[in-house]
Protein backbone atom coordinates (compact mmCIF):
# COMPACT_ATOMS: atom_id res chain seq x y z
CA UNK A 1 0.00 0.00 0.00
CA UNK A 2 1.60 3.22 -1.18
CA UNK A 3 -1.06 5.57 0.24
CA UNK A 4 -0.87 6.40 3.94
CA UNK A 5 -3.78 8.80 4.53
CA UNK A 6 -5.45 11.95 3.14
CA UNK A 7 -3.71 15.19 4.06
CA UNK A 8 -6.50 17.54 5.13
CA UNK A 9 -5.70 21.13 6.05
CA UNK A 10 -7.44 24.41 5.43
CA UNK A 11 -5.28 24.99 2.35
CA UNK A 12 -5.96 21.46 1.08
CA UNK A 13 -9.70 22.03 1.44
CA UNK A 14 -9.46 25.30 -0.52
CA UNK A 15 -7.55 23.47 -3.28
CA UNK A 16 -10.24 20.77 -3.31
CA UNK A 17 -12.98 23.34 -3.81
CA UNK A 18 -11.07 25.44 -6.34
CA UNK A 19 -9.02 22.87 -8.30
CA UNK A 20 -10.88 19.61 -7.52
CA UNK A 21 -7.72 18.01 -6.11
CA UNK A 22 -6.93 15.89 -3.07
CA UNK A 23 -3.71 15.58 -1.11
CA UNK A 24 -2.39 12.31 0.29
CA UNK A 25 0.67 11.44 2.29
CA UNK A 26 2.36 8.52 0.55
CA UNK A 27 5.39 6.27 1.03
CA UNK A 28 8.66 7.93 0.09
CA UNK A 29 9.40 5.31 -2.58
CA UNK A 30 5.99 5.64 -4.30
CA UNK A 31 6.07 6.74 -7.94
CA UNK A 32 3.42 8.90 -9.61
CA UNK A 33 2.21 5.92 -11.64
CA UNK A 34 1.85 3.73 -8.56
CA UNK A 35 -0.02 6.48 -6.71
CA UNK A 36 -2.37 7.01 -9.67
CA UNK A 37 -3.11 3.28 -10.06
CA UNK A 38 -3.74 2.78 -6.35
CA UNK A 39 -6.14 5.73 -6.10
CA UNK A 40 -8.04 4.60 -9.21
CA UNK A 41 -8.26 1.04 -7.86
CA UNK A 42 -9.23 2.06 -4.31
CA UNK A 43 -11.74 4.82 -5.06
CA UNK A 44 -12.83 3.89 -8.62
CA UNK A 45 -12.24 7.45 -9.92
CA UNK A 46 -10.19 8.42 -12.99
CA UNK A 47 -7.00 10.35 -12.09
CA UNK A 48 -5.77 12.95 -14.59
CA UNK A 49 -2.56 14.14 -12.87
CA UNK A 50 -0.36 13.44 -9.88
CA UNK A 51 2.15 15.94 -8.51
CA UNK A 52 4.49 15.00 -5.68
CA UNK A 53 6.59 16.99 -3.25
CA UNK A 54 8.55 16.47 -0.05
CA UNK A 55 7.29 18.25 3.05
CA UNK A 56 9.59 20.01 5.50
CA UNK A 57 9.08 17.04 7.83
CA UNK A 58 10.57 14.67 5.23
CA UNK A 59 7.25 13.11 4.20
CA UNK A 60 6.15 12.70 0.60
CA UNK A 61 2.87 14.34 -0.37
CA UNK A 62 0.89 13.67 -3.56
CA UNK A 63 -1.52 16.20 -5.03
CA UNK A 64 -4.03 14.30 -7.17
CA UNK A 65 -6.33 15.78 -9.84
CA UNK A 66 -9.41 13.93 -11.02
CA UNK A 67 -11.32 13.78 -14.31
CA UNK A 68 -14.68 14.21 -12.55
CA UNK A 69 -15.12 17.55 -10.77
CA UNK A 70 -17.07 15.96 -7.90
CA UNK A 71 -14.64 13.05 -7.34
CA UNK A 72 -12.55 14.77 -4.65
CA UNK A 73 -15.58 15.70 -2.55
CA UNK A 74 -17.08 12.24 -2.99
CA UNK A 75 -13.88 10.51 -1.86
CA UNK A 76 -13.57 12.64 1.27
CA UNK A 77 -17.25 12.05 1.97
CA UNK A 78 -16.74 8.28 1.67
CA UNK A 79 -13.83 8.50 4.10
CA UNK A 80 -15.98 10.46 6.56
CA UNK A 81 -13.84 13.60 6.46
CA UNK A 82 -16.36 16.00 4.90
Amino acid sequence: MKLKYPFVTEKAMMMMERDHTLQFLVNRDATKGEISREIEKTFDKKVTAVRTLMTTKGEKKAIVSFEDEKAAEEILSRLGIV
